[in-house]
């Protein structure tokens, strides 16, 4: 696939133009601005946590805050990438693609749910526009509870 400046996909690419690759590779996967935000906020509760970490060791899936001891797995969604009931909007531009993207991306996402709950663990998923302060008291509330419990 080529574009009018001459600039011709990888094979086997999803991009349909250099600018949409360029765009698409500058997605975060990590360190997002709310994840950022919410850790920051967790932090100054005085907890410490692992950041994008295997909570199970033989599953190949990373949280965005793990609490190994008290066994609680944070994630914060970005809205597009896991099909917020709010704010997804399926694009114009290769619509079957990236909408199967999304649900193979939700439908992970409820078999990583089920494999920790099933493992002891307690999952947290917020969506990336829900408020930091919220997510944070949230979290530091679950832990703290959970530490209180187990020990």
């Amino acid at each position: 696939m080529s574009d009018e400046i001459g600039w011709t996909a990888p094979e086997g690419s999803w991009a349909s133009s250099a600018a949409r690759r360029r765009n698409m590779q500058a997605i975060r996967s990590r360190d997002t601005k709310p994840e950022q935000r919410i850790r920051r906020l967790v932090h100054a509760h005085g907890l410490r946590y692992r950041v994008a970490a295997r909570p199970l060791p033989g599953l190949r899936r990373t949280a965005d805050m793990v609490f190994r001891p008290a066994k609680v797995a944070v994630f914060i969604d970005g809205c597009y990438w896991h099909g917020c009931p709010d704010h997804y909007v399926a694009p114009r531009t290769n619509p079957g693609y990236w909408s199967e993207k999304v649900a193979k991306n939700v439908a992970r996402d409820r078999d990583t749910d089920h494999r920790l709950i099933e493992a002891g663990w307690l999952v947290l998923r917020f969506w990336e526009h829900e408020p930091a302060e919220l997510c944070a008291d949230k979290i530091a509330a679950s832990v703290i509870q959970r530490r209180f419990r187990d020990g």
